[in-house]
């Protein structure tokens, strides 16, 4: 779902989408998708006549950084799955990870 909404050259409607999945999915059940894509922050909606117009709320580096953050909020140690999940990083996600780091302490110094 939120493939084809990414592919639209901008907002989508559900039936739009719908023709993009290949229409095996009734219009409601693209509508309850949407909504429940709607309710985890994952697309905005935004009236379009009668209806809505659907847009995916980020790119998919956004949308996995979404949902690296809720789970890391449903823990009561952030710390221990922090530390668990840098110590599991490959050498070039870490070095990379040393990289942003830097920079974003870099631009807040300025």
């Amino acid at each position: 779902m939120l493939s084809a909404l990414r592919e639209a050259e901008g907002p989508a409607t559900a039936g739009w989408v719908q023709e993009r999945l290949g229409g095996d999915l009734a219009y409601t059940t693209v509508i309850t998708i949407l909504t429940r894509l709607l309710d985890k922050g994952a697309v905005t909606r935004e009236r379009s006549g009668r209806s809505f117009a659907w847009t995916p709320a980020s790119d998919q580096a956004g949308l996995a950084a979404r949902k690296m953050r809720k789970v890391l909020d449903a823990e009561s140690d952030r710390e221990a799955v922090l530390a668990s999940f840098v110590t599991g990083l490959g050498p070039d996600d870490e070095r990379l990870l040393r990289e942003l780091l830097g920079d974003s302490r870099d631009d807040g110094e300025a």
